[in-house]
């Protein structure tokens, strides 16, 4: 079954420690065992959340000597971003829509009241 990249990406987003894994690399490039650090799971564990998070093109594993650094890859991201904002956008009409409608309704009973 293919799955678009959005799909993929949405899937490893819905889980909060994968989310606080990025929010991590935010900051900066870091270890298995850093990133591991402020959860109580095996680097196995951390491992896995990793694998998920590299399969949806959102981190990068390198390798340097007998370092293997993660990096964040925020282009991803953006997409996610780009989606949500074309919601986001449909909202914003929306309730400019409705305030405009309310002021209506308040200046027509205003005049009814004068």
């Amino acid at each position: 079954m293919t799955e678009d990249p959005l799909s993929v990406t949405f899937a490893a987003l819905a889980d909060p420690t994968r989310r606080a894994i990025l929010e991590q690399l935010a900051g900066g490039v870091a270890t298995v065992t850093e990133l591991a650090a402020p959860f109580e799971m095996s680097l196995p564990a951390v491992s896995k959340h990793l694998k998920v998070l590299e399969r949806a093109g959102l981190v990068e594993r390198g390798r340097f000597q007998q370092w293997r650094p993660v990096q964040l890859r925020p282009e991803r991201l953006r997409e996610v971003s780009d989606w949500v904002e074309q919601y986001r956008r449909f909202w914003t009409g929306s309730f400019e829509r409705l305030d405009d409608y309310l002021q209506g309704l308040q200046q027509g009973g205003r005049d009814d009241e004068g």
